[in-house]
C-alpha cells in the first residue's frame, strides 16, 4: 500500500475515534437519581416464626383399661370440668380350655391342701392339750419329790413342740385358703369389668389441639389421650440471630407479616431467652440463634384463624430516629475501606467519600460527606466514572 493511502487511513481512523468520543461525551448517561434528605429512619429486620401456645394440657389415662370412643374432634371447644373421655377398668382375661382346666386343678389342689392343714391343726391341737395335762400332773407330783426336774422339762418341751406344730398347720391352712380364693376369683372374673367407669374431665377452657386416640381401644396407665389448649394465649416464637437480638428488649415493637391475613398484626416482644443454640442455615453456615417470644396485641377477632404451629414472618423494630440525614442504601459502594457515592452536580457524577451511620429501611444515615438537598446516583455500577455526564431518568426526582 502506498504511503499517501496509509496516511489517509490513519487520519480517517483518528477522526472516527474522535467523533465517537465526542458523541459519547456529548450524550449524558441516563441514571436513577435520589435526593439526600432529612426524615425519620427506622432500623428493622425480619425473621420467620411460628405460633405456639405457652401452656398446653395433656389428658392421659390414670389406669389401665378400655377407652370408650372419643367423639371430640380437633378444634372443638371444651369447658373446664367437661367430660372428654371415659375409661372402663381393665377386664379379666378370657381363658382357653387348657388354662381353665389347669386353674381348676390348682383350685382343687389348694382345697385339698387346706383340708390336710386342717387335719394337721386338729392333731397338733390334741397333742398340745394332752401334753399340757401331763405337765400339770407332773408339777403336782414334782412338789412331793416323786417326779424329777428333767422329766418335767421334757414334758414342757413336748407342749412347746405341739403348740408350734399347731401354729404351722394353722398358717398352712390360711395360705391354702387364700390360694383357693384367688383361683376362684380369677375363674369367676374372666372377661368381666374391674370396677366403675372413670370419667376424665377437661382441666381448662380451650379447644382440642390433638386427639391421640379415637376408637374404643385398650389403654395403659399414663397413655396420652387428648391435648387441650387455650388459643387466646397464642404467642409467636422466633429463632432470631443472636447479634440481631442484642438490639431488642421486652416491649420492643414488632409486626406479624405474611400470616395469611389482609393486613399486618401489631405485636410486642414478651421475653428473650438468654441461652443461644447453633443452627445450620440453608447455605450450610452455622449460626447462633436464640428464641424470642412475642404477644400479638391486635384484637383476637382479627387473627381468630391462627392456630397452634402456624408459620408467620415477623418484622422487628430495633431502633427509630425521627430526624436523620439519609441517602438510599443502594447509592453507597465500597472503595477499599472507604464508602463512596456519586454526587450529581452540574450534570456530572462526582465521586464523594461519605461516613455512613445507622442502617434503616432501604436508607442509611449519612454522618459526613453530604448535606440535605444533594442529589446522588441511586444505583451506580462499575461503568460509571468520576466526572461523567449524567441525566436523570424520567422517574427520578
Amino acid at each position: 500500500m502506498k504511503r499517501p493511502y496509509l496516511i489517509a487511513l490513519v487520519i480517517l481512523a483518528v477522526a472516527l475515534a474522535a467523533a465517537f468520543l465526542w458523541a459519547w461525551q456529548a450524550s449524558p448517561r441516563l441514571v436513577d437519581i435520589a435526593t439526600v434528605q432529612r426524615g425519620p429512619l427506622v432500623q428493622r429486620f425480619e425473621e420467620e416464626g411460628r405460633t405456639q401456645l405457652p401452656r398446653r394440657w395433656v389428658v392421659s389415662a390414670p389406669l389401665a383399661g378400655t377407652l370408650q370412643r372419643i367423639n371430640l374432634l380437633q378444634g372443638d371447644a371444651v369447658k373446664a370440668g367437661q367430660v372428654v373421655a371415659v375409661i372402663e377398668p381393665m377386664h379379666g382375661a378370657l381363658l382357653d380350655a387348657a388354662n381353665r382346666a389347669r386353674l381348676l386343678a390348682e383350685q382343687q389342689a389348694a382345697e385339698a391342701s387346706m383340708q390336710a392343714a386342717r387335719q394337721r391343726l386338729a392333731a397338733a391341737s390334741a397333742d398340745a392339750e394332752l401334753a399340757s395335762r401331763d405337765v400339770r400332773r407332773m408339777r403336782t407330783l414334782g412338789a412331793g419329790g416323786v417326779v424329777s426336774a428333767a422329766t418335767l422339762d421334757e414334758a414342757e418341751a413336748r407342749v412347746a413342740r405341739a403348740l408350734a406344730a399347731a401354729a404351722a398347720a394353722r398358717a398352712e391352712q390360711h395360705a391354702a385358703a387364700q390360694q383357693r380364693d384367688a383361683l376362684a376369683a380369677l375363674l369367676k372374673g374372666q372377661g368381666q369389668g374391674g370396677g366403675e367407669r372413670i370419667e376424665l374431665r377437661a382441666p381448662v377452657d380451650g379447644v382440642v389441639l390433638h386427639r391421640y386416640q379415637e376408637s374404643t381401644v385398650p389403654v395403659q396407665a399414663g397413655q396420652s389421650l387428648l391435648e387441650i389448649g387455650d388459643l387466646d394465649e397464642l404467642q409467636v416464637m422466633v429463632q432470631a440471630l443472636s447479634q440481631q437480638v442484642i438490639g431488642l428488649h421486652p416491649g420492643s415493637a414488632a409486626r406479624i407479616l405474611r400470616w395469611g391475613g389482609d393486613r399486618p398484626l401489631p405485636a410486642r416482644v414478651l421475653r428473650i431467652e438468654p441461652g443461644a443454640f447453633t443452627k445450620v442455615s440453608a447455605l450450610g453456615v452455622e449460626e447462633q440463634r436464640t428464641l424470642v417470644w412475642l404477644q400479638i396485641t391486635a384484637p383476637r377477632a382479627q387473627w381468630a384463624a391462627l392456630g397452634d404451629g402456624f408459620r408467620v414472618e415477623v418484622q422487628f423494630e430495633v431502633a427509630r430516629r425521627d430526624d436523620m440525614l439519609q441517602a438510599p442504601s443502594s447509592a453507597l459502594f465500597r472503595e477499599g475501606r472507604r464508602w463512596m457515592v456519586f454526587r450529581v452536580a452540574g450534570g456530572r457524577a462526582r465521586r464523594v467519600e461519605v461516613t455512613p451511620g445507622m442502617q434503616g429501611d432501604g436508607a442509611v444515615e449519612i454522618l459526613a460527606g453530604l448535606k440535605a438537598g444533594d442529589r446522588v446516583v441511586a444505583y451506580p455500577d462499575d461503568r460509571l466514572v468520576d466526572g461523567q455526564r449524567v441525566r436523570a431518568l424520567e422517574a427520578s426526582p
